[in-house]
């Protein structure tokens, strides 16, 4: 990790994720925020935002001598953020959410420029749960049904979460199974026996729940419930930082969570 002090852009500063990242960042000597982008028709351009008042501006253009690039915009954005940050050469931290393949796609390609994390939750507590739930289904084999459930408040736009279908994908590598093959979205009607090779999906939106995941493991005799609850939205918003400030300085490639967590660094 970089011990200098890490100079920063956040993208969606006028978001939910953007505004807290501005507040916790103000409470790092080790981090300095430089820029703050929002979105062309947002009503805070040209306004003060933060502690640190910065102007927020809608010209990723605006971006220069940063560090890292904090992103928490929209899918489309996001694309832009990384395309620019692969250009200019500047690092990017990404949680934006609910990216089509073809996003996901760009950002991939980004990361042969630049360094790169992509995470649908930069909690710590969540990412060790991802550990867990692989270890879990590993550990289960066949002998346990995978359900997995998720709550958020009733604005998010995106179901089932990001973090919900990186759980999916945990389970799944720790059956040797594709997600994609395997999962079940929504049950309704007369859906018959449920398969052996299946992990289920269900979602609650609801008032201000900041994010809840249980993933189920149901055997025979026996049921493992691996639960993960935030209560403070600060949790993804220092996790973000965090990795900010170890990705500072690494080799051009595509990072996650897991490698700052039981990585090396």
């Amino acid at each position: 990790m970089s011990t200098h002090a890490i100079h920063i852009a956040i993208v969606g500063a006028a978001g939910r994720m953007g505004t807290q990242l501005l507040e916790e960042a103000a409470k790092l000597d080790a981090l300095k925020v430089s820029a703050a982008i929002v979105a062309p028709q947002s009503e805070h351009v040209g306004q003060p935002l933060g502690p640190q008042g910065l102007i927020a501006t809608s010209d990723l253009d605006a971006i220069t001598d940063v560090d890292v690039i904090i992103d928490f915009s929209s899918p489309a954005a996001c694309v832009q953020v990384a395309e620019h940050a692969a250009g200019a050469g500047i690092a990017m931290v990404s949680g934006t959410t609910g990216l089509s393949a073809e996003q996901h796609q760009a950002l991939v390609v980004a990361s042969g420029s630049i360094p790169l994390i992509l995470a649908a939750n930069f909690s710590v507590g969540v990412n060790l749960l991802e550990h867990l739930v692989e270890l879990a289904s590993r550990g289960f084999g066949g002998d346990a049904d995978i359900e997995i459930f998720e709550a958020h408040h009733r604005r998010k736009v995106d179901a089932p979460s990001g973090t919900a279908l990186m759980l999916g994908h945990a389970a799944a590598r720790g059956r040797d199974w594709n997600l994609e093959e395997v999962a079940t979205w929504a049950r309704e009607g007369h859906t018959g026996p449920r398969p052996d090779d299946a992990i289920g999906f269900q979602v609650l939106r609801g008032a201000d729940i900041v994010g809840e995941h249980t993933v189920y493991l149901c055997a025979a005799g026996e049921r493992l419930e691996l639960t993960h609850r935030a209560t403070d939205r600060a949790i993804f918003a220092r996790g973000a930082l965090r990795a900010a400030r170890w990705l500072a300085g690494k080799p051009a490639g595509r990072y996650q969570m897991r490698d700052l967590l039981f990585g090396d660094a």
